[in-house]
């Protein structure tokens, strides 16, 4: 819903929505699955970082200070019923509003959040988080992004002559960067590389795409290692002809670094074959993997047996001394795939057709909300 529609545009006995996004694509893309799901009228209100909080993080709460209000969309009454938001840039403006409104507002929070979990009405976390057995946080299968399906075939058909006149199969390798627990060391440059050779000693054309996290020292790695008959697209924020959305089109498979959520889901939701390269951990984030899979243990969901519910009670002990909070769980997440029939671990000869189909909770994420609405 525009900003220029008034209360009288609304459907009948239909909350006020805002829709309250910052300026990262892929963040929103899951408000707005939800918000077509949902079916109500929503207002956007686009918020605008200061320079210094495009990448700088600040502190969680109540307060205004990190956005351009001169470039934000305005934030006044009368004041929304619901919001529903994303991150931790536009949270800290939703419980903004919530204050103005006397504490009326309910917050929908898609997401980690980055601390004060119960500010939140409802938190809808994808099975990469872990998070303690609190009643408002509803767990997930996969983040709500879409795929953007006529984006994807029409890059695919501006590909198409270029990659009909490289050997099949094509399999498109996408690389991240280091981030979590995990690096990139010199053994993911080996791996690649023996992917790479793999794909070629089977015929096919190994097509690699790099990303804004990619260490350069990696890039170059590449450039200097690689194969003959690979083809390598080293991204930077001047880089054209960019050709990840054509070989989403038109790759016969995919191998994704294990840090990359957002590649991983792109691929499976488009029904491709996927293989997930796994990475090695630091020393510290070997512990910060243990710590990870403690909160996976601690925080799973368990039944309402003595033993389940001594677990639930031990998770909010936990949770509430500080210790583990809440995190991110990659190995979990690509266990998930796995255990779904999605995708399998790289290095396996080939690629299996997929076997299972892909989650879709947006019905039980709306079916949440409207409870919390009171609408039924």
């Amino acid at each position: 819903m525009t900003q220029e529609q008034t209360p009288a545009d609304l459907l009948p006995d239909q909350p006020r929505v805002w829709l309250v996004l910052g300026d990262k694509k892929g963040d929103n893309g899951q408000v707005n699955t939800i918000e077509e799901a949902l079916g109500w009228r929503c207002e956007l209100r686009h918020i605008q970082m200061l320079e210094q909080f495009v990448f700088g993080k600040p502190k969680v709460g109540p307060t205004l200070y990190h956005i351009d209000r001169d470039k934000s969309d305005p934030l006044e009454p009368p004041w929304p019923d619901l919001i529903i938001t994303v991150g931790r840039r536009p949270a800290n403006v939703a419980l903004w509003i919530r204050e103005q409104s006397g504490g009326r507002t309910k917050i929908v929070l898609v997401g980690k959040p980055s601390g004060m979990m119960e500010a939140f009405d409802l938190i809808v976390a994808s099975s990469e988080n872990r998070f303690p057995p609190l009643p408002n946080v509803l767990p997930i299968s996969l983040p709500l992004m879409r795929v953007d399906r006529q984006a994807v075939a029409a890059a695919g058909e501006a590909w198409k002559a270029r990659f009909d006149e490289l050997p099949r199969p094509l399999i498109g390798l996408m690389v991240g960067g280091p981030t979590g627990p995990y690096v990139f060391r010199r053994s993911v440059v080996e791996r690649l590389v023996q992917a790479a050779e793999q794909i070629r000693q089977q015929g096919g054309t190994p097509y690699f795409t790099t990303s804004r996290r990619t260490p350069p020292e990696v890039v170059v790695a590449l450039e200097q290692r690689l194969p003959a008959g690979c083809r390598l697209f080293a991204w930077s924020a001047e880089a054209v002809d960019n050709p990840y959305l054509g070989l989403l089109g038109g790759a016969d498979g995919f191998i994704v670094t294990g840090d990359s959520i957002s590649m991983m889901v792109e691929v499976a939701r488009l029904g491709k074959p996927l293989a997930i390269l796994s990475l090695p951990t630091s020393l510290l984030g070997g512990i910060d993997q243990l710590r990870r899979s403690l909160a996976r243990w601690l925080f799973a969901p368990v039944g309402q047996t003595l033993g389940g519910r001594s677990r639930n009670l031990l998770a909010r002990l936990v949770y509430h001394s500080g210790f583990i909070t809440h995190t991110r769980d990659f190995r979990a997440f690509h266990q998930m795939l796995i255990d779904h029939g999605l995708a399998v671990p790289a290095g396996q000869q080939g690629f299996a057709p997929l076997k299972g189909r892909v989650p879709d909770d947006a019905a039980l994420v709306v079916a949440r909300i409207r409870q919390l609405m009171g609408a039924g």
